[in-house]
């Protein structure tokens, strides 16, 4: 059944993809196509794991709202507070820098060159010496901005004293039964083997390993080095001083069968399988918007897509320029992911019990070029051509 939905020329191009589908709280469809390393001529398959990019940031706002519902954070509360420095954006020197402010990107943080920082450095030493990471907008501005996260994943060691990857596999994938990861190193052998590459134009980009890297390195993202990223002993990091080497906003490696807990968590309102990750009214405010985007005074950058934003989640309407539907006006709560090559979604319907994921691993997308434009959106042309027919075969009425 549904076994033509994704036959199209564009994701005939895509080396791998997959996708998952829930409807009425219950998982109704799941295919999966392709490689997930070419080289090695080894398929897709629901454990295959892909670096998710920024899907990540929804479970760094999760770890943040299970803090939040301990009493260990405050949304409103000065960052500064928990970073134990003073975290304060020189154009506006006396206007403090909340938790939310930068959990919903109106912090007045931008990205620099890179937002992962080796392990050498640490936050407090960064932002003392580096000028152009604030914009000069003020905070009722939303930027996206990587950096937001990698100081939020911060803020998570500072006050539960732990590795901000460790504390996360005890406290959010254990009780999603994920088997994630933000070091690769640190993987068994079978959930390394299971570990994809992604592609651009069919080159390897990153995840592409000969052998296994050792346990407790971690990769750190940079632009300048081929494959994307270095590698560091995470031996004598100090806990508290800079998780942005974890790349809380996007460096986490998760499998579609993991994905799909996280989708069915949040159609539960916070709950898995009777357990609960947060709390109902937190879900709530995570999902709710924090910033609107108001086109009288252009108060944010939407990169097209975003205009709204809630706690690592973004609202989309189904008649806007981000709607993933075509012919019918569907909404959904969730969150993209985009780097080197990846393509990604989580997303569920406000009030419903449907949602879906995807993963692809490779397109060939690069900035300005007309073949990654969608053709009735905002969207990316694959994101188009994966979840209209979703919309159109599951959720339209």
């Amino acid at each position: 059944m549904h076994k033509k939905i994704f036959d199209s020329e564009v994701l005939k191009k895509i080396p791998g993809f997959g996708v998952i589908v829930y409807k009425d709280g219950k998982k109704i469809y799941e295919n999966f196509f392709g490689k997930r390393n070419l080289e090695k001529n080894l398929p897709v398959t629901e454990n295959t794991k892909f670096r998710v990019a920024s899907i990540s940031k929804i479970f760094t706002a999760l770890t943040i709202l299970q803090l939040v519902e301990q009493g260990k954070i405050n949304l409103d509360e000065d960052a500064s507070e928990y970073l134990n420095f003073k975290l304060r954006n020189p154009n506006f020197p006396d206007e403090k820098i909340t938790v939310r402010m930068l959990a919903s990107h109106t912090s007045t943080l931008r990205d620099g060159k890179i937002y992962s920082l080796p392990p050498k450095f640490s936050l407090e030493k960064f932002f003392k010496s580096d000028k152009n990471s604030f914009g000069k907008e003020n905070k009722n501005f939303f930027a996206y901005c990587n950096l937001n996260y990698g100081i939020l994943g911060t803020i998570i060691e500072k006050v539960t004293g732990e590795r901000f990857d460790l504390y996360q596999k005890k406290n959010i994938f254990r009780q999603l039964e994920i088997n994630a990861d933000y070091v690769v190193g640190n993987f068994s052998a079978k959930d390394f083997k299971n570990l994809g590459a992604l592609y651009q134009k069919n080159i390897a980009q990153i995840d592409d390993y000969k052998i296994k890297p050792p346990k407790n390195f971690i990769s750190v993202q940079n632009p300048y080095v081929d494959g994307g990223s270095l590698f560091y002993s995470l031996k004598n990091y100090k806990v508290g001083t800079n998780a942005t080497i974890f790349s809380p906003q996007g460096g986490l490696r998760i499998s579609f069968k993991e994905l799909a807990n996280c989708l069915e968590m949040f159609l539960n309102k916070g709950s898995f399988r009777g357990k609960k990750i947060i709390r109902e009214d937190l879900f709530s405010e995570m999902c709710k918007p924090q910033w609107i985007y108001d086109e009288k005074i252009q108060n944010g950058d939407t990169l097209g897509v975003m205009f709204s934003y809630g706690l690592g989640l973004y609202q989309i309407r189904g008649d806007s320029p981000a709607r993933f539907c075509k012919d019918a006006e569907i909404d959904f709560i969730g969150h993209s992911g985009e780097a080197f090559g990846m393509i990604s979604g989580l997303y569920f319907r406000p009030n419903e019990k449907d949602g879906v994921i995807f993963m692809a691993n490779g397109t060939d997308f690069f900035a300005g070029d007309e073949k990654s434009f969608g053709k009735f959106s905002n969207n990316f042309i694959w994101e188009e051509e994966i979840l209209n027919p979703v919309c159109k075969i599951f959720f339209s009425k």
